[in-house]
């Protein structure tokens, strides 16, 4: 547990936006606080433990000012400045304004699984949310079930996804790079298990990313066109959404441009073949609480056609 503390990439201490670093700044700005209430509550305590044996005269009023002065006038005077920190803070985290952003980006959370749509685009996705860098951009945030929670720690405050209503934030990432997202509201069984990628690329590349994401995928041909067929002949389908077939399910992932994402069931396993067919084959053993049934009664080879079919989605 000590040194899976130590990864900063999932720390409000490494902030990489605008946003972040004001609420770096505030969460020092109360450790230093709570840091000097402990400090003289010490001393006072060490003070007191000293002095124990010295009777104060009953004109002595130096209890009565520290009593004052240490449980009232000083607490005033810290809570006030952090309330302080505080207001400047909320503007750079709260809704943002109308206009204020380029883009919008719907992001839906599901037990256990993020879901990804670019509005006016068609494009979906799963469990890689791609963004342009210093692109201010709105995130909209809701739930298809239960209480989730969005959470970029580099980026932006966590933000609660509650049924029946749209939460939103704004994330302008200025650096290209990977940040590590989580659900921080516990939603179930797999709730330690749903995990995401925040993708920052250069504008160019992701204007290129999202013109793919919205092309049908190519008709599959040899093992991997044999692997359509169990796709289909095993019910996958009713569960999931692959454009150009006549998949539409709405449970699981979208799985259109699967092959080309980097892991798979929300960051628990690496997108390599023989983690999809140990996926396919057994889900509960890599993430309990997974609403996906396991496969282990197909034949193997038809597992592996289907691990083919789907890795050539990209």
């Amino acid at each position: 547990m000590l040194f899976a503390g130590c990864n900063s990439n999932q720390s409000i201490v490494n902030p990489a936006t605008e946003q972040a670093r004001q609420i770096d700044r505030l969460w020092w700005a109360m450790f230093v606080g709570a840091m000097v209430v402990f400090a003289t509550v010490v001393f006072l305590l060490v003070l007191a433990f000293v002095r124990r044996r010295t009777a104060p005269s009953h004109d002595d009023r130096r209890p009565y000012m520290v009593v004052v002065g240490g449980g009232f006038v000083a607490p005033v005077v810290l809570l006030a400045i952090l309330f302080g920190f505080v207001i400047d803070v909320m503007p750079a985290v709260s809704t943002p304004p109308a206009g204020s952003t380029r883009m919008t980006v719907v992001v839906i959370g599901h037990q256990y699984f993020w879901e990804f749509r670019y509005p006016g685009t068609g494009a979906i996705t799963a469990n890689e949310l791609h963004l342009p860098a210093n692109t201010p951009v709105e995130i909209a945030v809701r739930t298809a079930d239960v209480i989730h929670s969005f959470w970029v720690p580099r980026l932006n405050r966590k933000i609660d996804m509650i049924p029946g209503r749209t939460n939103r934030i704004e994330i302008d990432a200025p650096t290209p790079g990977v940040y590590r997202g989580q659900c921080s509201e516990f939603c179930g069984e797999g709730h330690a298990l749903m995990a995401f990628d925040v993708i920052v690329q250069p504008p160019a590349a992701f204007r290129q990313w999202l013109a793919n994401q919205q092309q049908t995928p190519p008709a599959p041909s040899g093992v991997a066109a044999a692997g359509l067929q169990v796709f289909q002949s095993a019910g996958c389908g009713s569960c999931h959404m692959i454009a150009g077939t006549s998949a539409v399910g709405q449970v699981g992932p979208d799985l259109t441009h699967v092959g080309s994402r980097s892991t798979i069931a929300a960051l628990t396993l690496p997108n390599t073949p023989q983690a999809l067919y140990d996926w396919i084959t057994d889900p509960q053993r890599y993430k309990p609480g997974a609403r996906m049934p396991g496969f282990s009664s197909l034949p193997a080879g038809q597992r592996h056609s289907l691990v083919a079919y789907l890795e050539s989605l990209r």
